[in-house]
């Protein structure tokens, strides 16, 4: 199928947002492209762009993952898109089969999955199920700031707890904390581990890089209140971006570390399909200073481009630059404690819960 391409006038700056465009989607028959022909006033007003969120209904909630470098098989995302709008999001380019801008798009066009937790039950109920831990939050963010009303992530919780099925989440937002009630028992239980993404402790970067994710104290918050709670919690520095916030490594663990993290991991930037034009926007916009500089040390680490996707080196990219970032980050997880030995999740405790109605009621 062709693709054509039309000429649209660039938009005001859309404020609070992290993407600085909306190109079309890389499945669409027609493209739009933004040009500036001259007549465009240089004073327009930021605008205020409005999140919409519409329900999805899904026919199945744990997905399969072979990736061989990601470290869980099965994941639920009760979500798709992303209201936090990090611009380096690898989950971005999702938005395309959506027929959807991974750009602004994927960042104000969000779905929820009203039936998720009846999904899941359904699932795990299922005779031939054998358990095996569940990654929640594989793909965007499971406590997006309509988590607050709609409850989804929080009713996936429930479940699992009633199900003893062991489980990961992954967050960046402090929102985590309202569901201690849940974690803490199952953390008690080995059935539950958190991991926080931290990026940076700069308020500034974190408010360009990231403008409507929870704030770096808040995270480290979020840390301490699971720590206490007795959850165990890792730290991600993630992404590393070599030339904006790499600098900032053994910091992120050092504060992570003092609130109660007793591991951590991180991957460096990537670019992928529509990102590396998002990220390229982004940085001269943002940080015209530094923007050469940073996309020069980024294909330092990917062979001389902009991504590499080989299995291998994805995560962490290569060459010199690469082997001195993992030095780093080795040595900055010894020395600040980050480095515990996590026993795997508890399998046996998985039961599927009597029923009122059961054949074993009769007999209660």
């Amino acid at each position: 199928m062709a693709t054509f391409t039309q000429q649209v006038h660039p938009q005001p700056q859309v404020r609070g947002r992290g993407a600085r465009s909306n190109a079309s989607g890389r499945y669409e028959a027609q493209g739009r492209e933004a040009f500036d022909d001259g007549w465009t006033p240089d004073d327009l007003e930021p605008v205020k762009l409005k999140t919409t969120l519409t329900a999805e209904k899904a026919r199945v909630i744990i997905s399969k993952n072979t990736s061989p470098d990601v470290g869980f098989s099965r994941s639920i995302n009760p979500y798709r898109g992303c209201e936090h709008g990090c611009i380096y999001c690898y989950a971005r380019p999702a938005h395309a089969y959506m027929g959807l801008s991974p750009g602004l798009d994927f960042e104000s066009k969000l779905f929820f999955k009203p039936e998720a937790a009846r999904l899941l039950e359904a699932e795990l109920s299922k005779p031939r199920y054998q358990p095996i831990a569940i990654h929640i939050g594989g793909n965007t963010d499971p406590y997006q700031p309509q988590e607050k009303t709609l409850r989804i992530t929080r009713s996936i919780i429930e479940v699992m707890g009633r199900f003893q099925h062991p489980f990961s989440i992954i967050t960046k937002s402090a929102l985590i904390l309202r569901d201690l009630d849940l974690l803490a028992p199952l953390a008690q239980a080995n059935l539950v581990r958190v991991a926080i993404s931290i990026t940076t402790l700069d308020r500034k970067l974190a408010r360009s890089m990231e403008p409507r994710a929870a704030t770096p104290e808040k995270r480290i918050a979020a840390v301490k209140g699971l720590a206490n709670a007795g959850v165990p919690v890792i730290v991600m520095f993630a992404p590393i971006i070599p030339g904006l916030n790499d600098h900032e490594m053994e910091a992120v663990l050092e504060r992570a570390s003092q609130a109660g993290a007793r591991g951590a991991g991180y991957v460096a930037l990537r670019l992928p399909l529509e990102i590396k034009d998002l990220f390229r926007e982004w940085l001269a916009t943002d940080h015209p200073d530094r923007a050469s500089r940073v996309m020069s040390l980024v294909r330092q680490m990917r062979g001389g481009k902009d991504y590499d996707a080989d299995w291998g080196t994805r995560m962490k990219g290569q060459g010199p630059l690469a082997d001195l970032m993992r030095v780093r980050f080795q040595a900055a997880r010894r020395r600040y404690c980050l480095d515990f030995s996590f026993d795997g999740l508890d399998l046996e405790k998985f039961k599927v819960p009597t029923r009122a109605g059961d054949q074993g009621d009769l007999f209660g």
